[in-house]
């Protein structure tokens, strides 16, 4: 019986060990994603000039010994500005994955569960998704100011409902189990139902949408510094560095060539271990495994 329950217990990272072994592109994707964040956290130990470092002198040079990714219009070294840059954006994608899961969660399930609230909340999610991800984007970032913060309460806003939509489906079929029905009957208060009957059974569905929301958040965020309406130029970001060196395309390409793969990378490897997770934790595709 203690085999079972050990068994039982940690069903899901059982099951991403086997689309690990079977999928071998889900490990290099988790490898991947794994390296860019080491490098992002160790960056003042990694980065081998200043990122900030002035240089005119050695302006729009090629990838040298010294300068491995070359050096941008002001002479910084984009090796080092990429790796430090990495961090803004990784933060961006953390911190909206992070809010919108939590936004999300709470629509859903306030959607799914009550049936009174069922009808206007789906109004409010399907409103927020008649708009294009982008234009609703600029248009938050325009009314709340272009900052960091800002950047990530907008982007939140705006995949808040691809969250809320799945929870609130998984919620709707969750809320008339047995169990469920059970526990109302025996008087158990209705945030204990949401915590300890519906919330850990889709938790599932949740980490799997803040894998998938952590790359979009990066690309919307990379879109928006490209257009000049994300993060302050003064910020470091793969996107505001691709927008400051798009005026040299054709010239100096590995301004722009360098932090577009590593946003190409991140983004591939988190859809891709977004993929293994779903499939991991899926109890019908687990079993396919």
């Amino acid at each position: 019986m203690a085999t079972a329950s050990i068994s039982t217990s940690l069903p899901g990272e059982a099951g991403l060990f086997r689309v690990m072994l079977r999928r071998p592109a889900v490990a290099i994707g988790l490898t991947i994603f794994a390296i860019l964040v080491l490098t992002a956290v160790f960056a003042p130990f990694i980065a081998p000039h200043d990122p900030n470092k002035l240089s005119i002198a050695h302006r729009l040079r090629p990838p040298s010994g010294d300068n491995w990714f070359g050096t941008d219009e002001f002479g910084r070294d984009v090796f080092s500005r990429a790796i430090f840059a990495g961090r803004i954006s990784l933060s961006v994608g953390l911190g909206v994955a992070v809010l919108a899961s939590i936004l999300g969660v709470v629509l859903g399930l306030v959607g799914g569960f009550f049936r009174r609230l069922d009808a206007p909340v789906s109004r409010i999610i399907d409103a927020m998704m008649a708009f294009p991800d982008i234009l609703l984007a600029i248009a938050l970032v325009a009314a709340l100011g272009a900052s960091l913060v800002n950047v990530i309460i907008a982007l939140a806003i705006v995949y808040t409902p691809r969250i809320a939509r799945v929870i609130r489906a998984a919620t709707l079929v969750i809320r008339e189990l047995t169990y469920v029905e059970a526990a109302r009957a025996l008087g158990v208060a209705t945030w204990r139902i949401l915590g300890n009957h519906i919330l850990r059974n889709v938790a599932s569905p949740i980490i799997v949408q803040a894998t998938f929301v952590f790359a979009y958040a990066m690309l919307a965020e990379a879109g928006l510094s490209f257009l000049g309406v994300g993060v302050d130029a003064s910020t470091p970001t793969w996107g505001t560095m691709i927008n400051e060196g798009s005026q040299y395309v054709g010239n100096a390409d590995w301004i722009i060539f360098f932090p577009g793969i590593a946003i190409t990378l991140c983004v591939l490897s988190l859809q891709i271990a977004g993929d293994g997770l779903r499939d991991a934790l899926d109890p019908r595709l687990s079993r396919e495994l």
